[in-house]
């Protein structure tokens, strides 16, 4: 090994590129200003310029979902730093890999309340698995190695790498890496308990009215081949959760959709009424449970966790098999008579369910309903196009009734319902699949608090199509205060502004407005054909309210109205 004597700026961009970092979605500041000067000497790293450090974060957070490894971002210290935080809880709270890295003030001038001084390191505790602050240039190579593997290992999550701007001008000896590539990441934990895997299998076997229900630990192990096994082999039908969307493809005879709050009726009651429940990567959040106490009361529940801290964090499990799901379920399935189970009255019982509860979505009222863009939708995009939300109800519109038939391909905030996601991560998402279309659905109100980043699609060549849901209100909000609140609507008119076709316009960007249920199609395939980024402004019944849904704290088979009025009870 040659030992080289180089600065810390230059030795925290060949880390990066050491760790297989090819993109970093940042904003410059003054305390990166080293790091950001060292990149335009390393063009492997391609840097995109985002217009607000939050929209950096969550661009990040999209591309590690869909590209399966850590996304990075970067910021300058103060307040840059601090924009970085919603984005660092997003991807907490939904188990996103997640780099990111701001400068500090030099460690002389830290806890002086200096120019743009932020203790980011306590600030990013809670929400990250781990953080670091860099004391010594000599410690960057391990930090930023260590930062990957901790990103990637057992349930995946951001790390925090705080970077004093001293460290980044120092010198310091480092070993000169001329393998790039080459280190792998920590591997994942392997140790299955054998008697249990051995439990579950007799107990799916015996199970008169089993079911799998699938979240997004699913998608993060690629369990997608060994979950289809399963139920294709054993006639079990499938739920997911919105995190595990895209699991478990919705178009098949054994998909019964997305369960929770504002999930399908048939998929709530399939579970409230299992005697056997198989999990594959789900938490069990309060918005899938409702009243814990009334959840599969009923079921013995078999639990895939990748971490031992879920097991009976909020359901008690019958039986937990704890490893990475893959190998999980690759162990179960060879423990699995596939020939000894054959059909009963439950599986019969479900078929019919899911058959007369495909409802018709192609809803052609005189203002626009969002079912029918969703229909639109259904019947336009490939199934390899990638979907981003923001959070509302367009978010539960699209979860609900968009079909989705591969992992990676609808992207959301799920634990932290982060207004604003949507379309940062539409930016990531393209970044780290263009050759597909990329959608982001998103409503008026969280549309607005990211609109500046269509200056990033301008300059960056970012081709994305933004379908804005536009009702003039906060609508989940709205709907709530409709529902639960005797329609007092308490500061969440939106009064349809601004003009979002005219926004896109102003930064030299096609948008339109639409109208009429009869534009939509066309809208909607003019902006696929177009060679940059569209903004489609579909102005969309003001009082629109997607259900059913079960209130906060209710048992989840306690959902009130249905997805079509006056058609059966099971949606």
């Amino acid at each position: 090994m040659v030992v080289l004597n180089v600065d810390g700026a230059k030795k925290i961009v060949q880390s990066l590129i050491e760790n297989k970092t090819e993109i970093i979605f940042g904003f410059p500041g003054a305390s990166i200003m080293p790091v950001y000067d060292k990149l335009l000497d390393y063009p492997a790293i391609r840097h995109v310029l985002v217009r607000h450090e939050q929209a950096a974060a969550h661009a990040a957070d999209a591309y590690a979902r869909i590209k399966n490894k850590p996304g990075v971002c970067m910021s300058t210290s103060g307040p840059g730093a601090t924009n970085l935080v919603t984005g660092i809880m997003t991807a907490y709270m939904d188990f996103a890999p997640l780099i990111a890295l701001s400068g500090n003030v030099s460690k002389s001038s830290m806890g002086k309340r200096s120019f743009q001084e932020t203790d980011m390191v306590s600030i990013t505790k809670a929400i990250t698995k781990k953080n670091f602050r860099i004391n010594e240039t000599s410690e960057i190579d391990d930090i930023i190695k260590n930062s990957f593997e901790i990103a990637m290992s057992g349930q995946r999550g951001p790390v925090f790498i705080d970077i004093p701007k001293d460290i980044q001008t120092s010198n310091a000896d480092f070993q000169e890496q001329k393998n790039y590539f080459t280190k792998p990441m920590a591997p994942r934990n392997s140790k299955i308990n054998n008697l249990n895997l051995n439990l579950a299998a007799k107990e799916i076997l015996s199970a008169s009215r089993p079911i799998i229900l699938v979240g997004g630990g699913a998608i993060s192990s690629n369990a997608i081949n060994e979950i289809n096994k399963i139920s294709t082999g054993l006639n079990i039908f499938v739920a997911t959760t919105l995190m595990g969307k895209g699991a478990f493809d919705e178009t098949n005879v054994f998909s019964l959709g997305v369960i929770g709050m504002h999930g399908k009726k048939i998929a709530n009651y399939a579970i409230s009424e299992a005697d056997v429940i198989l999990t594959v990567g789900c938490r069990f959040s309060d918005r899938i449970t409702g009243d814990t106490n009334f959840f599969a009361k009923d079921a013995k529940i078999i639990q895939i966790e990748i971490s031992k801290n879920e097991i009976n964090k909020n359901i008690k499990s019958t039986i937990a098999l704890i490893g990475d799901a893959k190998q999980v379920l690759i162990e179960l399935i060879k423990r699995i008579d596939f020939k000894s189970r054959k059909n009963s009255v439950w599986q019969d019982k479900m078929k019919n369910f899911v058959k007369e509860c495909n409802c018709n979505i192609n809803i052609n009222s005189p203002k626009i309903d969002p079912r029918k863009i969703i229909h639109e939708l259904n019947n336009t995009i490939k199934k390899q196009d990638i979907i981003t939300t923001g959070t509302g109800q367009h978010q539960m519109f699209a979860m609900h009734f968009l079909k989705r038939s591969l992992p990676r391909t609808f992207i959301t905030s799920g634990g932290s319902g982060t207004m604003g996601y949507g379309f940062p991560a539409s930016i990531g998402a393209k970044i780290a699949s263009p050759e597909n279309n990329v959608f982001n659905i998103d409503g008026d109100g969280s549309f607005a608090m990211v609109s500046q980043e269509l200056a990033t699609c301008k300059e960056e060549e970012i081709k994305t199509t933004q379908l804005i849901f536009n009702n003039a209100y906060l609508g989940m909000v709205r709907q709530w205060q409709e529902l639960f609140m005797d329609k007092r609507y308490a500061h969440t008119h939106l009064k349809r502004t601004p003009n979002f076709a005219k926004l896109a316009e102003a930064y030299s960007l096609y948008g339109e407005t639409i109208e009429r249920p009869s534009e939509i199609n066309q809208a909607i395939k003019t902006a696929i054909k177009n060679d940059s980024t569209t903004v489609l402004d579909f102005l969309i019944d003001e009082e629109s309210n997607i259900l059913p849904m079960f209130g906060a704290g209710d048992k989840s088979i306690n959902m009130f109205g249905n997805c079509i009025q006056n058609k059966g009870m099971l949606f």
